[in-house]
């Protein structure tokens, strides 16, 4: 099931490194092509000889080997993998994952890696329980790494509980189950904004928001997850999706926003709007810089064209149309309004009032509201968690549609 899968297994340095003889031998029987990283200190628990034999690959864990100082590319070797996959993850190794720090040949593949990471965490209870392993390994997740939950069973230090590396066998049956898993928006065209806009005043100074474009962005790389052909409009100053293979076009004002949605749209399945579009701009430009002068500055506004409600007007029966509300006050009644003025098939909803939620935050809490008025409600998360329960959302539309 695994045949042609091209997979790097990273070994960390604890007591259950001695698995890594039994999860090479089945992923190679399974038809996998496997790559070997070691760290240093894992080469104490089990010998790269053992390794090397039964991947029939030589083993690296150092930036340079043989008498030449031959170098071993860390950027090659992620790059050549469909699969990264770190069992035992030690404490040690989660930790440095999560900060970027990158003192072995391991970690730097980690880093350079484009494929997906799953990290099966191996240690003994308390350090499984302390608050900075569980931050680091919620840090692991909210970059996209995928977990493979630690079993429950006698451990090294005697004591009884989480904290062992599963068995051989049942790590290959949930890599298995990834790649066998029907990607459920697969050839799937999906147009998302994300970001704020700006409304120039001068060459100098803009009307803005505070919007990191961080929660389109990530809607962005879980629809590609799910297998959609993704493009997003982003906005300035906003982060960038990591996924190369996700289209991004740049705007910078509410009328470019408009002009690129509504030209889109039409060979797109569907569309998340999810950038802070302003909804007013001056009226006029100044082709100059504006001098700061003792009397008072007015500016004149008019409104900004509505991309949402020209989706809505353009949206066939074949196509959903998904939007957002940011509110501080009369949150749901106005969500409400916004979903059936703009004809869409659902809104998310978060307000300004909740901790933690909203621009700039790498967390969000949001309602969904559906065209039936039907509420669905979510606690704080991060926004990559967030995203996934859009998408799923999403999906179970689709499917009912």
């Amino acid at each position: 099931m695994l045949k042609g899968k091209k997979i790097l297994l990273g070994v960390s340095s604890g007591i259950a490194a001695y698995k890594a003889a039994f999860l090479t031998r089945l992923f190679v029987k399974s038809g996998a092509e496997v790559q070997v990283v070691m760290t240093p200190g894992a080469k104490e628990f089990i010998t790269p000889l053992t390794l090397s034999t039964l991947s029939k690959n030589p083993v690296y864990s150092q930036f340079t080997s043989g008498s030449d100082a031959e170098w071993n590319s860390h950027v090659e070797l992620g790059l050549k993998a469909d699969l990264i996959i770190i069992a035992p993850a030690t404490a040690n190794t989660i930790a440095k994952m999560a900060n970027g720090i990158c003192d072995n040949l391991l970690l730097a593949v980690y880093l350079s890696a484009r494929c997906p990471v799953m990290f099966a965490p191996s240690m003994d209870l308390d350090m499984l329980k302390h608050p900075a392993t569980k931050k680091n390994i919620e840090t692991l997740k909210s970059y996209g790494n995928i977990l493979i939950p630690p079993a429950t069973g006698e451990l090294a230090s005697g004591l009884y509980g989480e904290g062992r590396l599963p068995e051989p066998d049942e790590i290959v049956k949930f890599v298995e189950d990834f790649f066998n898993r029907k990607k459920k928006l697969s050839g799937k065209k999906i147009l998302i904004s994300a970001g704020p806009t700006y409304e120039a005043i001068d060459p100098v100074r803009f009307i803005g928001n505070h919007s990191s474009g961080k929660m389109g962005v990530a809607i962005a790389e879980e629809a590609a997850k799910q297998g959609a052909h993704v493009t997003i409009v982003l906005g300035p100053n906003s982060v960038e999706p990591a996924n190369p293979a996700i289209k991004v076009l740049y705007i910078e004002s509410a009328e470019e926003m408009y002009n690129l949605c509504t030209r889109l749209y039409k060979s797109h399945d569907v569309a998340i709007m999810s950038a802070a579009v302003a909804d007013f701009r001056p009226a006029k430009v100044s082709a100059v810089k504006i001098k700061k002068q003792d009397a008072a500055l007015s500016i004149q506004l008019v409104p900004t064209p509505d991309t949402l409600a020209a989706l809505g007007k353009m949206k066939t029966k074949n196509q959903m149309l998904v939007g957002f509300a940011l509110e501080t006050d009369n949150e749901t009644e106005n969500a409400k309004k916004k979903l059936r003025s703009k004809s869409l098939d659902f809104i998310v909803l978060n307000s300004l009032k909740d901790k933690e939620a909203g621009f700039s935050y790498d967390t969000n809490k949001i309602f969904i509201i559906d065209s039936n008025d039907k509420i669905s409600k979510f606690g704080l998360k991060p926004k990559t968690e967030v995203a996934k329960d859009i998408i799923a959302h999403l999906i179970k539309k689709m499917k009912h549609a």
